[in-house]
């Protein structure tokens, strides 16, 4: 198994994809359920993730994000969308989960559905938009670790037109908003990015001890 940290020195943010090498289903599938195993506030679910597999609809999405070549030439694409009516609704058929995973009465998690309701009722609408996107981004950092772990390339991006992004994929519809988005595939050979040392803070700058 390589190691997290050797992977996490390999990793970059892929300027340019190599467009004849596509990932396989079973790749994709790994990197998917990764995010679905990733930790999450009451391990409620709080947003989804969509996978553009359309040709032409990849084509919209890039035209608004300033002309991104990665989303149109990566081998996948995949938007990060945190659900924007968040409810009692998700809640109770995330207890009902619990329950049928877990094998215990719903009766039995009533004070922790009420303890999850209390929390995201006290909330504004905007406030547990804001809450789901949190969730989101943990996901994509699991997507991200897992790539690498896996020498698949990966671009998180934040440089798009969320508003038309959700009407090109027809997000309101479905509660739902975009929030980050991520290409994932194999680094072009020419992509010079790949061969630059990678520059983060040292340590001692990042760390603070009390």
């Amino acid at each position: 198994m390589t190691n997290i940290i050797d992977a996490l020195h390999w990793r970059y943010a892929t300027k340019t994809y190599d467009l004849t090498k596509k990932l396989d289903s079973t790749q994709v599938d790994m990197l998917i359920e990764s995010v679905r195993l990733s930790p999450a506030s009451f391990g409620l679910s709080t947003y989804k993730l969509i996978h553009v597999k359309n040709t032409e609809t990849r084509e919209k999405l890039k035209a608004a994000a300033w002309g991104q070549t990665q989303i149109s030439d990566a081998s996948d694409f995949l938007v990060f969308a945190a659900k924007t009516n968040l409810g009692e609704a998700d809640i109770n058929e995330f207890i009902n989960d619990v329950s049928e995973t877990r094998n215990v009465p719903v009766e039995s998690l009533t004070g922790y559905a009420d303890m999850i309701k209390g929390s995201v009722g006290s909330r504004s609408s905007e406030e547990n938009i804001v809450w789901a996107a949190k969730q989101a981004y943990i996901g994509l950092g699991i997507l991200l670790t897992a790539a690498a772990l896996e020498k698949i390339d990966a671009t998180p991006m934040e440089g798009f037109d969320s508003a038309q992004f959700d009407e090109i994929l027809g997000l309101s519809a479905l509660n739902l908003k975009s929030i980050v988005v991520v290409a994932i595939g194999y680094r072009s050979e020419n992509d010079t990015y790949s061969s630059l040392a990678k520059v983060r803070q040292s340590k001692q700058n990042l760390m603070i001890e009390k």
